[in-house]
């Protein structure tokens, strides 16, 4: 089992990117999937999940700035981030979990720099 995750960078603040994480090894179809991240000196955080019908949960700082999307078909998930600001800057890390967490795996991170 395995996570991929891409598309991070650097970017101005008020830009946009998009994270790409892809998964293989298993049938995730019926696994919530999502981004969490990890700014300096703080702990990982929620930032999106979307299970397999298309529900979505998002942090109170990325609502109406960020969509994270699936494709069922090709195990994937995508993370739209616009209007970016300096206090996104953070590891970004695909997830697919079980919805009771008794499978719980992670991707290897991405890092997203916005700068001022």
């Amino acid at each position: 089992v395995q996570l991929q995750a891409s598309g991070g960078g650097l970017v101005q603040a008020g830009g946009s990117l998009r994270l790409s994480c892809s998964a293989s090894g298993s049938d995730f179809s019926f696994y919530i999937m999502g981004w969490y991240r990890r700014a300096p000196g703080k702990q990982r955080e929620l930032v999106a999940t979307i299970t397999t019908g298309g529900g979505t949960n998002y942090a109170d700082f990325v609502k109406g700035r960020f969509t994270v999307s699936r494709d069922n078909t090709r195990s994937t998930v995508d993370l739209q981030m616009n209007s970016l600001k300096p206090e996104d800057t953070a590891v970004y890390y695909c997830n697919v979990r079980k919805r009771d967490w008794s499978v719980n795996i992670w991707g290897q991170g991405t890092l997203v720099t916005v700068s001022s």
